[in-house]
């Protein structure tokens, strides 16, 4: 359901191959997913939750580099590592980043304060809203 006030952020068709092999279209972009072997996969591309830990870090080295470059800094390499862990039926992300020693501490604590706002990482530390349909079946 849309509202004159709704904006479309993302977009993406899968559609499901062999097995656990899952065909992802999203703009011009093409590629797999799949669960590995030992969860009967055939790990054809990254399983669900490791997309989902690429986008955050994705989202989070983004807006910190567009930051960054706002403000005249030099982060030197950037990385981010992130981990998804459950815990007593609770999920929890540990996310680490690291950057080049010209990086102050002041500007450190800055860019803590950044990540903490990232589209994605607000977008995942909300209740997120998923309604599921079914699309009306083919004519015969």
């Amino acid at each position: 359901m849309t509202t004159p006030d709704t904006t479309l952020l993302a977009a993406a068709v899968v559609e499901s191959q062999a097995g656990y092999t899952q065909s992802i279209r999203t703009g011009k972009h093409h590629f797999q997913a799949d669960e590995p072997a030992a969860l009967g996969g055939a790990d054809q591309g990254p399983a669900p939750y490791q997309l989902l830990m690429g986008s955050l870090g994705a989202c989070t080295a983004i807006t910190l580099k567009m930051y960054a470059a706002r403000k005249g800094w030099d982060l030197g390499p950037l990385t981010v590592k992130l981990k998804l862990f459950r815990e007593n039926g609770t999920e929890r992300v540990e996310r680490v980043l690291s950057v080049g020693p010209a990086v102050s501490e002041e500007q450190r604590a800055r860019l803590l304060e950044i990540a903490a706002k990232t589209p994605v990482t607000l977008t995942l530390s909300r209740a997120l809203a998923i309604h599921t349909s079914f699309a009306p079946a083919p004519s015969p």
